[in-house]
């Protein structure tokens, strides 16, 4: 083995809390600036869209989007975000407020909206007078919509509210700066799900969108299941929060996964492209020489520690017989007394079947008493040789069996055992296998199509001349994207699927997990409150929660229309409550009242 390859470590990132801002004087005037809430599964990212100082031209706030609340404590109790020192000790009681990639649970929802607002330094009392741009996932369902439309109008007061899909606000950012076509097909990765989006000149064509209820957090529980199949007794160590680390700092996507794995069947191979990952471990290393006088030191406070044990033990064996003796000595009293009956009721109780047996145990024990009376605790010397308490000296004979082991006597052949290298992970294959189940769900037993099936089952929606323009801007986007050989995948499964001689081009977002919120911020500053894309207050009040004004990184509105009865199905219902006369009177009007 080559000692001098490069041992990586667990950084076990702790989240510090977040400041509370000040509320800076750009984003109060001339008019009160927008809230952008890129509102990931994963992680939640919310900032100002501010054109004043450079600190507003990022995201003030990037947190776990999660809360530790236990159930039945108050509010005020509940831990969100960065206040979340280390996630693994609270983990049983960690909730999110997405189910998959749609908030459902807004209870949670609330919270991490009141931490965003707080931190934020907006403290006006029971409003927000801030419009607020909120990211949602690709076909939202209107039910979610609904909610989140009520949770901020009539929990916060906002004015105004604009949604749009977080992966079509990373193309609207990227596409801005590096003027790519208005028709293309986004391939997003999230914690919880991907998704294929197709884009057709400017518009998200909502009818042929497809999900893939795959992403980061099933990539980290598979790498988890591996490692931990793989070395069984550092279980308790391959948390998930290091997995996530091992996913994102060494883990690749193969451009041929077959012939990946066959060159990984290779030593010399595997001896250069493993990771070695240093486990955290706390121990004695092995081979430190000691001196004579540190050893008999030792020697002599383990056989103090013994003699001490075993006069405690001596008088607690004293105590017990003089209490023995005294209870059949009292019993013997009873004899004496004449009290015939409560003697013989108590050598019952005593398990005895006569006097003469009675007394055998009297004279024994009074026996053994006046003999450790007599004995007195000899002090050993720290050569002397002191037989240990079956139950209590293992551990402190083998600490002196180890203790007396001298460098010197093992043999030069053999080598010492090294306590780190038994904490450390050979990641090798499961670098490559943990992102392949993007591509291949069956992995993970998920009967369902890979990421790129999924794209050539939305192209084939499309004739031939608008899939040329589709795959002309294919766009990679989402957290779980970031692989290194992802985009070179990508190019080799698109030449395989497409027809000979057809051109493609596949291009990777800048900042794959932070360009969704600045493609938001970026529409925020082009599109001013008044403009379309903006869902007023009198909007919400005269549509309902579940609408929806379109823009161009926005979902499709499709209203809900509840089919009304024809009038030949309203002349057929009456023909039938006609020929019907067990209905009462009463039911029959209600029904004309309603049909009517």
């Amino acid at each position: 083995m080559n000692n001098n390859r490069t041992v990586y470590t667990f950084e076990d990132y702790k989240c510090t809390p977040d400041p509370v801002f000040a509320l800076e004087r750009e984003c109060l005037e001339p008019c009160p600036a927008p809230v952008v809430v890129d509102n990931g599964s994963f992680q939640c990212r919310a900032g100002w869209a501010s054109v004043g100082p450079a600190r507003c031209d990022s995201p003030r706030l990037v947190f776990r989007a999660a809360a530790a609340r236990v159930r039945g404590a108050a509010r005020s109790d509940a831990h969100v975000g960065n206040d979340i020192a280390s996630v693994e000790p609270l983990r049983w009681s960690l909730k999110s407020a997405f189910d998959r990639d749609a908030v459902v649970n807004f209870d949670i929802q609330e919270l991490i909206f009141d931490y965003i607002f707080m931190h934020l330094g907006i403290n006006t009392q029971g409003r927000v007078d801030h419009p607020v741009v909120v990211t949602e996932p690709a076909c939202n369902p209107l039910h979610c919509r609904q909610m989140m439309s009520e949770l901020l109008f009539e929990g916060y007061g906002v004015p105004r509210v604009a949604y749009g899909v977080d992966s079509l606000f990373s193309l609207y950012w990227n596409s801005a700066a590096a003027d790519l076509p208005s028709t293309g097909l986004v391939l997003s990765s999230g914690h919880h799900c991907s998704h294929v989006l197709p884009v057709i000149n400017g518009r998200l064509d909502s009818a042929n969108c497809r999900r893939v209820n795959l992403g980061g957090g099933q990539a980290a529980s598979y790498l988890q299941r591996l490692l931990q199949l793989k070395y069984p007794s550092h279980q308790p160590s391959l948390t998930l929060s290091r997995m996530e680390e091992l996913l994102h700092r060494h883990c690749y996507t193969a451009p041929d996964y077959q012939q990946e794995l066959d060159n990984w069947r290779s030593p010399e191979f595997y001896e250069r492209e493993v990771h070695r990952v240093q486990l955290p471990f706390s121990g004695r290393t092995a081979g430190v020489c000691v001196s004579a006088e540190e050893r008999n030191e030792r020697r002599a406070q383990q056989l103090r520690r013994l003699q001490e044990i075993n006069s405690r033990r001596r008088e607690e064996k004293l105590q017990e017989d003089q209490r023995r003796l005294d209870t059949l000595l009292s019993v013997q009293e009873l004899l004496e007394d004449g009290a015939l009956e409560l003697f013989h009721r108590s050598l019952v109780e005593l398990n005895m079947d006569s006097a003469e047996e009675l007394q055998s145990y009297i004279q024994k024990l009074s026996m053994s008493v006046e003999q450790q009376r007599l004995i007195k605790p000899e002090m050993p010397s720290p050569t002397a040789e002191v037989e240990p308490p079956a139950d209590e000296g293992n551990d402190i004979e083998t600490d002196l069996s180890e203790e007396t082991q001298e460098p010197s006597k093992t043999s030069a052949n053999q080598p010492l055992f090294s306590v780190a290298e038994y904490h450390q992970l050979f990641v090798g294959t499961e670098r490559l296998r943990a992102p392949e189940i993007l591509f291949q769900p069956a992995l993970v037993g998920e009967e369902q199509m890979g990421l790129m099936e999924t794209l050539q089952f939305v192209l084939e929606q499309y004739p031939p001349e608008q899939q040329e323009a589709l795959v002309k801007n294919v766009f990679l986007t989402g957290g779980n994207l970031q692989y290194p050989g992802l985009k070179e995948r990508v190019q080799r499964e698109l030449l395989a699927i497409r027809p000979f001689q057809s051109h493609f081009q596949v291009c990777v977002a800048s900042r794959p997990a932070l360009d969704a919120w600045f493609g938001a911020r970026e529409w925020a500053l082009r599109n001013p409150a008044e403009d379309q894309g903006w869902i007023s207050r009198q909007d919400y009040e005269e549509n309902g929660g579940e609408y929806l004004r379109e823009h161009c990184a926005s979902n499709t509105f499709i209203p809900m229309k509840l089919n009304k009865p024809t009038s030949a199905a309203k002349h057929t219902l009456m023909g039938k409550l006609a020929t019907d006369s067990s209905l009462p009177d009463t039911i029959s009007n209600d029904i004309d009242i309603s049909l009517s």
